[in-house]
């Protein structure tokens, strides 16, 4: 998606004008999740928010700065809180230490702006260039990383697979999420995945 440089605060209301933009990003995250992207449009998102459409020029310089900005923060967000659970898989092994991965992958994975982010990147795939995938192909390799923390002692091939596992199984519930009216509850889909894991782990590690 091609898009208008936007114009930065350059003056001392840069606090307040850092709150607007995360008032419209987070009202973006909210229109796309509870109306779907065909809803986003910038007529109904300066709505939403409250704001003019200069103030989205202002910040993000026209509609698809401004989604891509929460494609940002939402893939910013998930991986952050990936990356953030690495320390303490030390301190764990076994059934635990894939139950610690799964739930955790799962609270970053379904959080509104995660469903959000995922859901504005199928809609404009057709129109992105190749290095919007960046996001996909960072939170790729970095569950490919922690399935390896979960299969330690597995050999290289197996590893990633319980890693595929993973994304394949949480990408299911994020479209679950996206596209089935009302709540979803997963908790028993995620028991399930922990359980395969531990299991698949224990007949195949290398002794």
């Amino acid at each position: 998606m091609s898009s208008i440089s936007p114009r930065r605060p350059v003056n001392g209301k840069q606090v307040r004008a850092d709150r607007t933009r995360a008032l419209v990003i987070d009202e973006t995250v909210r229109c796309v999740v509870e109306e779907g992207f065909g809803a986003a449009s910038a007529k109904h998102i300066t709505e939403r928010a409250g704001v003019t459409w200069g103030v989205i020029q202002y910040h993000f310089g026209d509609r698809d700065g401004l989604l891509m900005a929460v494609v940002d923060k939402g893939f910013g967000n998930l991986l952050d809180k990936l990356r953030g659970m690495e320390p303490a898989l030390g301190s764990t092994a076994g059934h635990a230490r894939a139950e610690l991965v799964v739930n955790a992958v799962a609270d970053a994975f379904l959080s509104p702006t995660s469903i959000a982010a995922l859901e504005i990147l199928i809609a404009t795939r057709s129109g992105r260039a190749d290095p919007d995938q960046r996001h996909l192909l960072e939170l790729f390799s970095t569950l490919t990383r922690l399935g390896r923390y979960i299969a330690d002692g597995l050999e290289p091939d197996r590893a990633d697979a319980v890693g595929n596992l993973i994304w394949t199984t949480l990408m299911g519930t994020m479209v679950a999420k996206m596209t089935v009216p009302g709540p979803v509850d997963v908790s028993r889909e995620l028991r399930a995945l922990t359980d395969v894991i531990a299991t698949y782990v224990d007949e195949h590690r290398i002794t």
